[in-house]
C-alpha cells in the first residue's frame, strides 16, 4: 500500500492525471475486500490492484471516464451477472480523480499571455510562463503560476514539463519567435499544442515550413488559429476563447476541431475575430 501511496505522489508531482479507485462494499465470494486500492493512468496501466479479472478491467474502463471528465463515480457489479465471473460475489468501487491539474506552457508573458495565466490558472491549470523578457516572466505579473522562466524560449525547452497530458501555447510578441517555436515544438509530447494568429498567419508559416522541406502531417495536431471561435477581440476575451478549448480537449468534448491545413495553399478568413500576436 505504502507504494501505492508513492506512486500517487509522483503522478501529482509531474502533473499528469489518474483515477483513484476503493473498493468501498464487498459481498460473498469478491476477491477483494473493503479498502483494496488501485491507481489507473491515462495510458491504462495500473498500479495496486481490486483483484484481477473481468471486474478489475470494467473499473479501468469506468476509470478512464473518472480521468476524462474528472467526476468520481461509484460502480457497483455483481460478479456473475453483470461479469460473468464465477466466484458469484458483488463489489462496490469508489472512482475519483487523481491529480486533475494538468500542466500549460505558456510561451509569452505579454497582454494575451498574462490574461491567460489568469484564466487558465482559475480553471485548474498548473501554468510555466516563459518569457525572454524578464519583466515580462516574473511571478509579480503571473502570481498563479507555478513557474515564471526569464529564459529565451528556445533555450528553455528542456526545462518544462513536457508530456502526455501537458497544454502548450504560443503567444509571443514575435512572428518569427512564434515559426521557430512550432517547429521546436511540434514533436514534444503534449495533449493540445496552439499558436495565436491570424489563418494569413498561418499559411505564411505552412508554406516557409514546406520551402524548408519539413513533414507538413506533423503539424496538422497544431490549433492555429488558437481558442474557440467566439470572434474574441481584447486579451481577457482571446484568453477566454483558448481556455475554453483547453477544456474541451481536457473533457474530450466536441467542438468541431478541424486539423491545421497542412496543404500551404490559401485559406479563407476565419472572422474578424481572428487572434492578434500575444504583445
Amino acid at each position: 500500500m505504502i507504494e501505492l501511496y508513492r506512486d500517487i505522489l509522483t503522478l501529482l508531482d509531474s502533473g499528469a492525471e489518474g483515477a483513484l479507485a476503493t473498493v468501498v462494499h464487498s459481498a460473498g465470494s469478491s476477491p477483494q475486500k473493503i479498502g483494496s486500492k488501485m491507481l489507473v493512468l491515462p495510458d491504462g496501466t495500473i498500479r495496486g490492484t481490486i483483484g484481477g479479472g473481468a471486474i478489475e478491467q470494467a473499473t479501468i474502463e469506468q476509470a478512464n471516464s473518472v480521468i476524462r471528465t474528472g467526476r468520481a463515480l461509484v460502480f457497483k457489479a455483481h460478479l456473475t451477472r453483470d461479469l460473468a465471473m464465477c466466484c458469484g460475489g458483488r463489489m462496490e468501487i469508489f472512482i475519483e480523480p487523481v491529480g486533475d491539474h494538468p500542466p500549460l506552457i505558456i510561451f509569452g508573458g505579454g497582454h494575451v499571455g498574462q490574461r491567460l495565466c489568469e484564466v487558465a490558472t482559475a480553471a485548474g491549470f498548473r501554468v510555466t510562463v516563459v518569457d525572454g523578457r524578464p519583466e515580462f516572466a516574473s511571478a509579480e505579473r503571473h502570481p498563479g503560476a507555478v513557474a515564471c522562466i526569464a529564459e529565451a524560449p528556445l533555450d528553455a525547452l528542456d526545462e518544462l514539463p513536457w508530456g502526455a497530458n501537458a497544454y502548450a501555447v504560443i503567444v509571443t510578441h514575435d512572428h518569427r519567435m512564434d515559426e521557430d517555436l512550432l517547429v521546436a515544438v511540434v514533436d514534444r509530447p503534449s495533449r493540445y499544442l496552439g499558436m495565436i494568429g491570424s489563418r494569413a498567419k498561418v499559411h505564411r508559416f505552412m508554406k516557409r515550413y514546406r520551402t524548408r522541406g519539413l513533414d507538413l502531417e506533423d503539424f496538422a495536431r497544431v490549433r492555429a488559429p488558437i481558442g474557440l471561435d467566439i470572434a474574441a477581440r481584447e486579451p481577457g476575451e482571446i484568453a477566454v476563447a483558448i481556455v475554453a478549448e483547453m477544456i474541451a480537449v481536457r473533457r474530450g468534448a466536441d467542438v468541431g476541431f478541424q486539423p491545421l491545413s497542412i496543404t500551404a495553399e490559401p485559406v479563407p478568413a476565419r472572422s474578424p475575430g481572428d487572434l492578434p500576436p500575444g504583445s
